[in-house]
């Protein structure tokens, strides 16, 4: 009975972990301006908003979108502002300050199956 309740605990604590490390790694990657560390986390369709504009890309799309907000925003520095978890989704809200300004940051992401996918993110200024 306590190896199987070991065992039960052990998987929660591995899943919490593997759940938040989706949204580290999105966070990180909106930190740094790498696209394909947070496109790595696109699922097939992911919807972006870029200045109040948006539209749903396939995942190879999203992530030269992505790419070329950066490319055109360097990214100065990026702040949590609040994050958080409603059962299956996770999300965060920031500040990304670039060279263009500062645009309010929201990605959102969803647990599918094994893995965190993140299906929207949101650049407002």
């Amino acid at each position: 009975m306590k190896r199987i309740i070991y065992t039960l605990f052990v998987g929660f604590i591995l899943s919490a972990f593997s759940v938040s490390t989706g949204l580290i790694d999105v966070i990180n990657g909106i930190k740094t301006g790498n696209a394909s560390s947070v496109s790595k986390y696109f699922d097939n369709t992911v919807e972006i908003t870029l200045a109040g504009k948006s539209n749903n890309y396939s995942k190879s799309q999203g992530e030269a979108i992505l790419r070329d907000f950066f490319a055109n925003n360097v990214v100065k520095s990026f702040t949590v502002v609040h994050q958080g978890d409603a059962g299956s989704s996770q999300f965060v809200i920031g500040n990304l300050v670039t060279n263009n300004g500062t645009f309010r940051t929201t990605a959102n992401l969803k647990q599918k199956g094994d893995k965190q996918i993140l299906q929207e993110i949101k650049f407002d200024r």
